[in-house]
């Protein structure tokens, strides 16, 4: 077997979540989480943090990484570059144990929510693919960069596109039939030892990409909710335990009418498919509407018909939720982001 070393770079400080490599999630430091996947490679056979923290490293070795140095704080800065902590980590260990690792996993603890086989699948290019210097996973892009423009000339407001392809006007041409443009996502490297001290770069020449279709990289609060949420729900699903979802049902089962005049709903049948997903998988769907909250008409038989109508599977009707132009809530999931549990 080949030294494989995954090395999870975990420094002190955050100014966009504070401290969020050791914030609890779920339970337990968000850095477990790239610990343990790590762990659950069957192909990764040492583990290391690579910290400034004394207490990042005690939180490390809880989790069962290795912590066998501390990283200077020059290398530790807001500023400071992967390929310096990899760099550091590598020549550290040939020189003070003799150990060469053939191949190297980048794994940020900022992504708590990966799949392992994903770790393994991607060693596995670099294996038997001995020209590519590295894999990188990426993510369809939200934007297509076949829309956006830069000003070359600061003094001018003539502006020019970012980038071509082979679509003419690429930026008057529907966006379906644009090429689909994948971003990094932060979620896994894969490298070369020599691409890192040889080449002196985290990627090198040949660059593989591997597609992943979820990303969960942790940079605002928001991040860090979204994925604690989506966690909870996987958790409770292991578990077996039967977690009670409450549903809106204008907008999200039903369409939204002019004037309120619910009768006139139609229902959104995606969206009807997947509560009734969740709904067999076991959970409670409580169905909770501000229909009549402030005109005080009752909306009760109108809604039932439509929910048997449609087909809606749920275990409780609650009307009076308090409308709002705007909601605001710690535990709030959009109905997309609950198929990935499906």
């Amino acid at each position: 077997m080949p030294n494989i070393l995954a090395i999870i770079p975990a420094r002190s400080g955050s100014k966009s979540v504070k401290d969020k490599n050791v914030r609890i999630m779920n339970g337990k430091p968000m850095l477990a989480y790239s610990i343990e996947h790590a762990l659950q490679s069957k192909l990764v056979n040492r583990v290391i943090v690579s910290t400034d923290s004394p207490a990042y490293q005690e939180v490390a070795r809880q989790y069962g990484a290795e912590t066998p140095f501390l990283r200077p704080k020059e290398i530790s800065g807001d500023a400071s570059l992967d390929i310096e902590v990899f760099d550091h980590a590598l020549r550290w260990l040939a020189d003070r144990e003799g150990y060469r690792a053939d191949l190297c996993v980048h794994l940020r603890p900022t992504h708590p929510i990966r799949d392992p086989r994903d770790i393994d699948k991607m060693l596995t290019i670099l294996l038997e693919n001995p020209l590519i210097d590295s894999v990188r996973s990426v993510s369809p892009a939200m934007q297509t960069p076949y829309k956006m423009w830069i000003f070359p000339d600061q003094e001018s407001d003539r502006m020019s596109p970012l980038v071509s392809c082979n679509v003419p006007e690429a930026y008057n041409t529907p966006r379906q039939r644009l090429p689909q443009v994948y971003m990094q996502n932060a979620c896994i490297d894969v490298m070369r030892e020599a691409t890192i001290l040889e080449k002196h770069s985290m990627t090198g020449d040949w660059i593989a990409g591997y597609k992943m279709k979820y990303d969960f990289d942790i940079d605002t609060e928001q991040d860090f909710l979204r994925a604690e949420r989506l966690l909870l729900l996987e958790q409770a699903l292991r578990e077996g335990r039967r977690l009670k979802i409450c549903c809106d049902i204008d907008g999200i089962i039903a369409s939204k009418t002019p004037g309120n005049d619910y009768r006139k709903a139609l229902p959104m049948e995606n969206n009807i498919q997947t509560l009734n997903a969740l709904y067999e998988k076991g959970f409670h769907i409580v169905l909770f509407t501000a229909r009549g909250y402030k005109t005080g008409i009752d909306w009760k038989e109108v809604t039932i018909r439509q929910m048997l109508e449609w087909n809606v599977h749920y275990h409780e009707l609650l009307f009076g939720k308090p409308d709002a132009d705007i909601y605001i809530d710690d535990k709030l999931f959009g109905i997309d982001e609950l198929k990935a549990v499906l």
